[in-house]
């Protein structure tokens, strides 16, 4: 399970006014984001995620997108996404509505010998999964801004997640992309007895 989005210095994915605009990535990390998408199985998003998203299912229409916001666009098109919201009745493309809760969904889907990673987007969503323990990676673009508020990349909770440095870069933007495994605990076994 891989949460992964852009964010501000100061930790949030949107602002205080709900904007975003400061995280359009320059090409160098949209091709990065591309490279990434394309080693997804099943992303799963909450409801406002999904509908900044669903623009994708038929960016092939505008005749202002570019060859590399095609390639994204078809790849985004065929990729599976579960959508977990209380208000939505309906969903585009290869997307569908989640019947269970987040546990459930991410019990069946990693019992499902699928290929690529399973990706969560959605601050609200995300949260929840990681408090459930479900989380494996995080992998956050960090953007040399500081918005003031807004909504937080990482849940406010009480819990501590310890955490290893797995990859990091540097782009010429500025920008910095961190990738971090959860560092699980592993169960201490009594030794054998002679």
């Amino acid at each position: 399970m891989v949460y992964s989005m852009s964010v501000s210095l100061d930790g949030y994915i949107v602002g205080p006014d709900g904007g975003f605009g400061w995280s359009v990535p320059d090409a160098e990390v949209f091709q990065f984001a591309l490279d990434e998408v394309r080693g997804v199985g099943v992303h799963l998003l909450g409801r406002k995620l999904y509908e900044t998203m669903v623009y994708w299912e038929t960016a092939d229409q505008d005749p202002t997108v570019d060859d590399k916001e095609l390639e994204f666009a078809d790849i985004w098109k065929r990729l599976p996404k579960l959508v977990f919201s209380r208000t939505l009745s309906a969903v585009q493309g290869n997307t569908r509505l989640a019947s269970g809760s987040p546990a459930e969904e991410i019990g069946r889907l990693k019992a499902d010998p699928g290929t690529g990673d399973i990706a969560i987007g959605g601050a609200t969503l995300a949260a929840e999964v990681a408090s459930l323990g479900l989380v494996d990676e995080y992998r956050v673009r960090v953007y040399p801004v500081l918005v003031g508020g807004g909504i937080p990349f990482f849940a406010r909770g009480e819990q501590q997640v310890d955490l290893e440095l797995l990859e990091t870069r540097t782009f010429t933007s500025k920008v910095v992309f961190l990738r971090y495994r959860v560092a699980r605990q592993q169960p201490v076994t009594a030794p054998a007895r002679p």
